[in-house]
Formats: C-alpha cells, sequence, structure tokens
C-alpha cells in the first residue's frame, strides 16, 4: 500500500511535557535570533561542506539562520526548509491558524510551499491562494509548487494524460489565484499514459507560461530516467526534482538511488514526512492519544503499524535517539530533520505544522545541523541498522 503520510506534526523529544514545552520554547527563541548559542551552538557556514553539500552551493540569504540550495542542478534557489500544506490546510487548521504559520514561514526564510490538487478536495490550494493574494508578497520572492494527478471523480479527471496535466493545473491556477506556479509535480507515475506524452504536456504548460518547472513525485529511479531519456531525445523539458517519503526508517530511495540521478542528469530531491506521520517526536512511545492521528477516521492504517512487530522495534529505537537529541540539548523533531537535510542531493524537506509554535521548533533544526558530524552520523547508522548499501558496491568488496 503507497500512502502520502507527510507529517503535520512537529512534536520534539524529552522525558516529559515540561521538558518538551521548555525545548520549544528555546527552539522558538533560537530560530527568531532571540536566543540560540545556549540551544545549539552555531558553527562556520563551511562546516556543512563535510556533509555533502558544497555542490549545491549551500548559502545563508538575508535570514541569517535560512540557507538556500539549488533546486537540483537547475537555478532555482530554495529555502532548505519548505511549508507543506497536506491534511492542515483546508482541513485540520483554521485559515486564521494557516495564514498565521504561512507569514512565520516567509519571515524566518521560508520561500517554498507545496500543496496539491488533491489536497482537502482542492480547498488546500485555495486556502494558500487566499492568503498569498492578501499578502503584499512580490510574487518572484517565493516559490509555489502543485501536484497533478487525483483531480475529479471522472476518469478524465486524474491520472497524467496531457487532457488532465493541463486541464489540472488551470484548476490548480484558478484556486491559487496564480497566473503560474513555480513547480508542477506528476503526484504519481501513470501506467495508463504514454512516458512521452507526459513529457510532451509538462513542456506544453512549461512553454505556455503555467509553470516554470517541473517534477515528480513517488516515481522509481528508471521512471524518472525514463522521463528524462525522452526530453533529451524530443528536445523536451526534463523534470528537476523528485518528491519522495525520507525519514529514519525510509532511506533507500533518497540516500541510493536518488544521488545516482543527481550526478547523471541533476535530479534533485524535495522531501516529505521527515517525522514519519509524528511517529519520531515520541508522541506514541506510550500508546495513541486521543489527538493523535493515529486516531484520526481513515488512519487506522498508521494504528496497525504502529502495533505492528515493526513498529515495537521502530518506537524503541526512537526512545534511545531521544537520549541523544538530549546529548545535543535539541528536541527529538530538530534532531530528525536536520538528519534529513544532511543527506546529499535533498534540495529541501517539507515541513508539515498546525500552529507556528511547531513551525519554530521545527525551523530550529537548522542550527542542529552544525552538530552532525561524521562520527555522531555513524552512531545514528549504528543505531539504526538500516543504512542502505549499494549492490554494486558490495560487488566489488
Amino acid at each position: 500500500m503507497q500512502v502520502s503520510i507527510a507529517c503535520n506534526v512537529g512534536g520534539g523529544g524529552g522525558s516529559s511535557e515540561h521538558q518538551l514545552k521548555e525545548r520549544r520554547a528555546a527552539a522558538a527563541a533560537a530560530s527568531t535570533g532571540t536566543a540560540c548559542q545556549s540551544k545549539v551552538r552555531a558553527e562556520p557556514a563551511e562546516r556543512l561542506t563535510l556533509l555533502g553539500h558544497a555542490h549545491m552551493k549551500e548559502a545563508p540569504g538575508r535570514h541569517s539562520n535560512m540557507k538556500y540550495r539549488n533546486l537540483g542542478k537547475s537555478g532555482l534557489r530554495v529555502s532548505c526548509l519548505g511549508l507543506g500544506t497536506w491534511v492542515t490546510f483546508g482541513s485540520q487548521i483554521s485559515n486564521e491558524m494557516a495564514e498565521s504559520v504561512m507569514t512565520v514561514a516567509y519571515d524566518s526564510g521560508v520561500n517554498l510551499f507545496d500543496t496539491a490538487e488533491v489536497y482537502a478536495s482542492g480547498r488546500a490550494e485555495t486556502t494558500l491562494g487566499n492568503i498569498l493574494k492578501k499578502k503584499t508578497w512580490r510574487r518572484s520572492s517565493y516559490v509555489v509548487t502543485t501536484k497533478i494527478y487525483w483531480g475529479g471523480q471522472a476518469e478524465t479527471e486524474r491520472g497524467l494524460s496531457r487532457k488532465h496535466i493541463i486541464e489540472g493545473l488551470r484548476g490548480s491556477l484558478s484556486r491559487l489565484q496564480l497566473d503560474y506556479v513555480d513547480i508542477v509535480f506528476a503526484n504519481r507515475s501513470d501506467i495508463n499514459a504514454p512516458m512521452e506524452e507526459i513529457v510532451r504536456a509538462m513542456t506544453f504548460v512549461i512553454d505556455q507560461g503555467m509553470a516554470m518547472y517541473w517534477g515528480t513525485s513517488r516515481w522509481n529511479a528508471v521512471e524518472i530516467m525514463e522521463a528524462y531519456s525522452i526530453a533529451r531525445q524530443f528536445n523536451l523539458v526534463p523534470p528537476v526534482c523528485e518528491q519522495a517519503e525520507y525519514h529514519y526508517f525510509q532511506r533507500d530511495k533518497v540516500e541510493l538511488h536518488l544521488p545516482e540521478l543527481y550526478h547523471k542528469i541533476g535530479v534533485g530531491a524535495m522531501t516529505w514526512s521527515p517525522l514519519a506521520c509524528g511517529l519520531l517526536t515520541g508522541k506514541y512511545n506510550e500508546g495513541v492519544p486521543e489527538s493523535s492521528r493515529a486516531a484520526m477516521k481513515g488512519y487506522a492504517w498508521l494504528k496497525e503499524r504502529l502495533y505492528s512487530d515493526e513498529g515495537k522495534k521502530q518506537l524503541t529505537k526512537i526512545k534511545e535517539l531521544h537520549l541523544l537529541a538530549d546529548r545535543l540539548n535539541c528536541t527529538a523533531a530538530q534532531l530528525a530533520i536536520a538528519w534529513c537535510l544532511r543527506s546529499e542531493g535533498v534540495s529541501s524537506v517539507l515541513l508539515g505544522v498546525s500552529n507556528t509554535e511547531q513551525l519554530l521548533e521545527n525551523l530550529g533544526s537548522i542550527r542542529v545541523l552544525a552538530q552532525l558530524t561524521p562520527p555522531l552520523i555513524a552512531e545514528m547508522d549504528a543505531l539504526l541498522g538500516n543504512k542502505p548499501r549499494s549492490a554494486k558496491k558490495e560487488a566489488r568488496s
């Protein structure tokens, strides 16, 4: 079962609710620059090159804490942390809270906002569009991405046919009240649509000024390579980015397959669910809280996952990772997000939050990144016990 579980929980680790609140308060202060040196010590930006991002030309912008990276090998500069809207916008949180979250994000240097035609049946795009229209932000100062695949109920209103890519994007632009999106993603692969038709349709919407770039979401490496090859063969526009799930317990694609594509054809990675739907925050360590995602209607699969043998093993490892976060004087959420940011080829990690407190805590992960030294990463790999290994490297050894 392939399920998109972009996390909308930003809680942190700790041994008590009081400690958690203290960490969140400190994280919020750190991300706004009012109290940070004692929370996570700042280190030179050059240290980041040890983590494999020298090739991505990572650099701070006008916001002292936010870092910006190229989207793959394109020239588009995106904040290393982006804001997602799945479950939250148009559904779980009020429009007022959505505006507050977006405002804090933008003021903190976040320039990437991600949505999709399917989120809350289009209401997420509508909410995002209303907020952007209300703000006085220059359109050239931020990046909006949306995803096309699941539209309406009719056969012609879903999939990646030329018809739905064009009509679906027009619908998204109408809800967003924008002339164009910066990136349009194919929200999954489509066995019923020829790859050439998909690439030609994506090239068309770019040529028409409806989008600047296009990318893929939940495609495998073979499919991405096929799209790239067709684009090169027919002088069309190739994809620049893949959206992929990435966290402690979902590693192979982002750490093995996408880096190879990045070096070969320049496709970058925009990752989602860094907290594994709240699992990594420790909120499920003592069971399923009534207000949690796993207790919501339609999420029985998440509860089953938690109570499975594998889920119990993961919870044990999460408790150990919380102790490591304590040692670094950061929250478990900050450590998990920083761990995602350290991976080669990751252009941006999408955050899903339901309030500004969670957002500010998660933004504090940027300061933790400097503490993820090779010895510490090796310690985390040993604890997790799931570091991906290349079959090619094993064959050579």
